[in-house]
């Protein structure tokens, strides 16, 4: 029930993994973008059997990555970027490999082995992550908080506190949330849940170190040379971004970013 109010976020196919022992259910919404074969089915197992996935989103660096796993040693049963991840969580752990993607997403991760659920979600933000503890302790994660109120543990009190900050901002910012013992997880954190113990949340990426860090050693060369630099990320970004199994369009507004954006991608077509 809780995956079926995503249906809009994910027509093309769905699916439910239970480790009813452990107490544990993941529920899934796809909308098929890389690998529309069966093949690309969530919840997703990986190969050893330890992990379970599922995954909201893209990771543009996933063809490097595999070419990295089957370095070492990895094979792959599929083409999808979810498979590569997945993988990459078995072979690295879940910090280093969530660390080494490019892309937007919002994971949660199942450690089959050591009984232990790790939420993650982008370094911007760009795909939702809520999750929440009822009284009864049980945590619920969802891509929208429409998903968290199917549950039958979930209460739903509203948080005066969030209400006072939507009044004065006109949003409720991260990490609250209108409810009461419900949260967004931040954009570039990691939740892990072990049991009955209290979350734990760590950053794997924070903005402040990347400018301090910028500020500290910035870019060498002469601004020619900073801008082809630049020129040669955004053609990089764009043409990963466009790695895909079904058609691919831009909202073009007639903006200076759309429309850069818009060329950079008609650069990089064949038609």
């Amino acid at each position: 029930a809780m995956a079926q109010t995503l249906h809009h976020r994910g027509p093309d196919d769905g699916g439910v993994w239970v480790d009813a022992e452990a107490g544990v259910a993941l529920g899934f919404r796809r909308l098929s973008i890389i690998d529309l074969s069966p093949l690309g089915h969530q919840p997703m197992v990986a190969a050893g059997g330890r992990y379970v996935i599922v995954f909201n989103g893209e990771i543009y660096n996933f063809k490097d990555i595999a070419a990295s796993l089957a370095q070492e040693g990895v094979t792959f049963r599929g083409h999808s970027d979810t498979e590569v991840l997945l993988e990459a969580i078995a072979k690295w752990g879940e910090r280093a490999a969530i660390a080494a993607c490019e892309g937007m997403f919002a994971i949660a991760i199942w450690d089959r082995r050591e009984r232990t659920l790790t939420l993650a979600r982008d370094r911007a933000g760009i795909k939702p992550l809520y999750w929440g503890l009822t009284h009864d302790g049980v945590l619920l994660f969802g891509s929208e908080l429409k998903a968290l109120r199917c549950h039958p543990a979930w209460q739903g009190e509203i948080d005066r506190d969030a209400v006072a900050l939507f009044m004065r901002y006109g949003y409720v910012p991260a990490p609250y949330c209108i409810y009461r013992n419900t949260w967004k997880l931040e954009p570039g954190a990691l939740l892990t849940y072990r049991g009955r113990a209290e979350p734990t949340i760590v950053r794997y990426w924070d903005p402040r170190s990347i400018a301090a860090t910028a500020q500290a050693d910035p870019a060498p060369g002469t601004d020619g040379e900073r801008i082809e630099m630049l020129e040669h990320l955004m053609v990089r970004s764009v043409k990963n971004e466009m790695v895909a199994d079904v058609p691919l369009g831009a909202f073009l507004s007639g903006g200076i970013d759309s429309s850069l954006v818009t060329a950079l991608m008609q650069a990089n077509s064949r038609r």
